[in-house]
C-alpha cells in the first residue's frame, strides 16, 4: 500500500474521526473503503454508458405512421 499524506481543516479532521470511529474503523480505512466505493460507482456508470452507447439506434414507430409536426410538439396551449 502506498502513504499519502492530506490536509484537512481542524473541524472537517475532527468529524471524520469521529465518524470513522462510529464506523468501528481507523481514518485511512474509512477513507480508503469510500474512495473504493466511488471508484467503483465510476466504473459501473462507464461501463452501463458504454454498453448504452454500443446498442443499435432502432425506429420510432409513431401511431398512425406518421410524425408529428414541430409545430404538434411544441402546442403549448395543449398542455394547459
Amino acid at each position: 500500500m502506498k502513504n499519502i499524506t492530506i490536509t484537512l481543516p481542524e473541524d472537517l479532521a475532527r468529524w471524520l474521526r469521529v465518524r470513522a470511529a462510529e464506523d468501528d474503523r481507523s481514518v485511512s480505512r474509512w477513507i480508503r473503503e469510500l474512495l473504493d466505493r466511488k471508484r467503483h460507482r465510476e466504473d459501473d456508470y462507464e461501463i452501463a454508458m458504454k454498453r448504452y452507447l454500443a446498442r443499435k439506434p432502432r425506429e420510432i414507430d409513431w401511431p398512425g405512421g406518421c410524425r408529428p409536426s414541430r409545430e404538434e410538439l411544441y402546442d403549448r396551449s395543449r398542455l394547459r
